[in-house]
């Protein structure tokens, strides 16, 4: 670990104006919250990325092989027939297995990247991602690059912090208990003033989390895919998650 490591956490939505930035400094004994705003275009979340060690980024890096396979069986009329379209075949056309993965791990499904709105920040960060290619970084779905795939709501059941609706305007004060409960969780953490901007957004609070996510993704303290799913985490994403210690 190199003392000073910038880490990023990005709550990426399709409208910059909902979008979350946090930015960690680690100084090997505590991290310290630098930076957090909400309101973050494509440009500053190239910038931000490029100055990071590694980056966590709350939106999926992929879809699942087997729509991508039906799309393009589809369009050429090379498509073949299942045996039925009932849930089973739907649930592997629409899920990726680092999505069941997730589900069997914290008890919690991510929304589907080839059914749900979700879909619409999937595809702004697949433009992101191609600037970063440009620029020269590694990026791929299976996060081995500059930046991993996250997800905020699964991070916090991993911790044992799950369990009360954190979102939206309604649930301030909610989100204000999560931040005494994560404080408590890691008392290293120093907040540096941005206990407030966390708990007036989610989407500022999302981002911090995903940056702590990308903290231990890069200490090695967070789930990588099993080797049995490697192949498909490289085509279709990869959530990583901590692991709890």
């Amino acid at each position: 670990m190199v003392l000073g490591s910038i880490f990023l956490g990005v709550d990426l939505a399709a409208d910059p104006k909902r979008t979350g930035i946090a930015q960690l400094r680690d100084d090997g004994t505590n991290v310290v919250i630098q930076n957090v705003r909400v309101g973050v275009d494509d440009d500053a979340i190239v910038s931000a990325i490029m100055g990071s060690r590694k980056a966590g980024v709350d939106v999926p890096f992929g879809w699942p092989r087997a729509f991508v396979e039906l799309v393009q069986g589809h369009r050429t009329a090379a498509l073949a027939p299942p045996p039925d379209t009932g849930p089973d075949w739907r649930r592997e056309v629409l899920y990726r297995a680092t999505d069941l993965e997730v589900r069997r791990r914290v008890g919690k499904t991510p929304l589907s990247v080839a059914a749900d709105k979700i879909a619409y920040p999937a595809i702004r960060w697949a433009a992101i991602a191609a600037r970063l290619r440009e620029q020269g970084l590694t990026v791929t779905p299976d996060g081995r690059g500059v930046a991993c795939e996250v997800y905020p709501g699964a991070a916090l059941a991993a911790w044992q912090l799950a369990g009360h609706p954190y979102k939206g305007v309604k649930n301030a004060t909610s989100r204000s208990t999560l931040i005494e409960r994560l404080s408590v969780r890691l008392p290293w953490l120093q907040w540096e003033g941005h206990r407030d901007a966390c708990a007036d957004d989610d989407n500022a609070l999302d981002a911090v989390i995903a940056a702590l996510v990308a903290r231990d993704v890069h200490r090695g303290t967070a789930m990588p895919p099993p080797p049995e799913l490697a192949d498909l985490a490289a085509d279709e994403g990869w959530i990583w998650l901590p692991d709890g210690s």
